[in-house]
């Protein structure tokens, strides 16, 4: 796409706003999204030409030992200070269309993009949460959720494309007075939708220039692709796919699965996975509760065997990235054969390990042909 520039294979920073990050881990160095090192680490990424930086909408945490992600930065307040703080980096916020209507949405987006001159994007979700709903004194409906989405993403749309005062009313929304001024600086700005399930991804593939998702293996990510790209054909689009990576970076392979058998062996956070599972289970879609397409047997195994993968301290979905540099960039030369566009980036300590990863990787993904010097060469 060409917002991020010409980068064959994308990164972006994720979940830095939440205490924990993504990774469900009780290692006493696990990230503490304190907000100078969120700014520092922005900044680093701006600087070697990380393409955008996701965080994660986060209204109650999942407790545990680790008490993941209560402590979390607002997205929207975040991406506009951080979008003040740097030059290029492309800056995400989060919109849950149960909890904010499509008029603020809109708003918000045009402001953020005249704060960054053009580098805002926006990242719509459906929910799955019951907990975060109700601290808004709201309820999810998981029968109805994909639909009401549709409507939001069509209101949200008419807004921020100008078009004339306009009514809406039907039984998700009734809103009148619907404009926005100013517009956007972009003419479109990016819309990004995480997805895991087969609903998810299909509601993606009609409405997002990106499907923001998880990865289990290199066929699971083809067939990601493969998929998005026939579901979106047939409204006339190709999104690009992103996936979710935790990158355990070390000079040598010994020290990263070492490092990884400490983390997410030894100190993993299993109480926050099963909560994450039961709550997931209690919300799903018809078709994911089905389990019929590759997707939705992914999800299901995440429920019904939450802490039964390798890594049970990286979150279900994020696929693992461990070993040298140079075994790094080997992994991402396989993802981008998939046909994925890019991955968003997960630490256990950003402040810790990035500087490394941009020192190590990035030269040698440019020396690999996935990525060019910088993010507009």
């Amino acid at each position: 796409m060409g917002y991020f520039g010409n980068n064959k294979f994308k990164f972006g920073l994720f979940a830095m706003n939440c205490a924990g990050g993504q990774t469900p881990s009780k290692a006493p160095e696990r990230w503490k999204a304190k907000w100078d090192d969120i700014v520092t680490v922005a900044k680093l990424g701006d600087d070697v030409g990380v393409e955008f930086i996701l965080p994660v909408s986060k209204w109650y945490g999942l407790g545990g030992e680790s008490d993941f992600q209560k402590w979390s930065f607002e997205t929207f307040s975040q991406s506009a200070a951080l979008g003040a703080l740097t030059e290029r980096i492309g800056l995400f916020v989060t919109a849950h269309a149960f909890l904010l209507s499509p008029a603020f949405a809109a708003k918000a987006i045009a402001t953020l993009d005249h704060i960054t001159n053009g580098r805002g994007g926006l990242n719509i979700v459906c929910g799955w949460n019951p907990a975060e709903f109700a601290t808004h004194g709201s309820t999810i409906d998981p029968g109805n959720r994909y639909e009401r989405g549709r409507e939001w993403h069509q209101i949200f749309m008419d807004l921020i494309e100008g078009k004339p005062e306009f009514e809406w009313h039907t039984d998700f929304y009734d809103m009148k007075g619907l404009v926005t001024a100013p517009l956007p600086v972009q003419k479109k700005p990016p819309l990004m939708s995480a997805g895991q399930s087969s609903d998810g991804q299909a509601f993606a593939a009609e409405i997002a220039d990106i499907l923001f998702t998880t990865m289990r293996s290199f066929e699971h990510a083809k067939d990601t692709y493969q998929r998005v790209e026939k579901l979106a054909a047939a409204h006339g689009r190709k999104p690009d796919v992103f996936v979710q990576t935790q990158m355990i970076c070390r000079p040598t392979r010994k020290e990263a699965l070492e490092y990884a058998e400490y983390y997410a062996v030894e100190m993993a956070d299993t109480q926050v996975v099963e909560s994450f599972a039961k709550v997931k289970g209690s919300t799903l879609s018809k078709n994911a509760a089905k389990g019929e397409s590759v997707a939705d047997k992914g999800v299901l195994s995440t429920i019904n065997a939450p802490t039964a993968q390798r890594y049970p301290g990286i979150w279900p979905g994020i696929y693992p990235v461990i070993g040298s540099p140079d075994d790094i960039v080997d992994e991402l030369v396989k993802i981008s054969a998939t046909g994925v566009a890019g991955s968003a980036l997960i630490f256990l300590n950003y402040l810790e390990e990035f500087p490394y990863f941009a020192q190590e990787v990035l030269p040698r993904m440019e020396r690999a042909g996935l990525r060019t010097d910088g993010i507009n060469a």
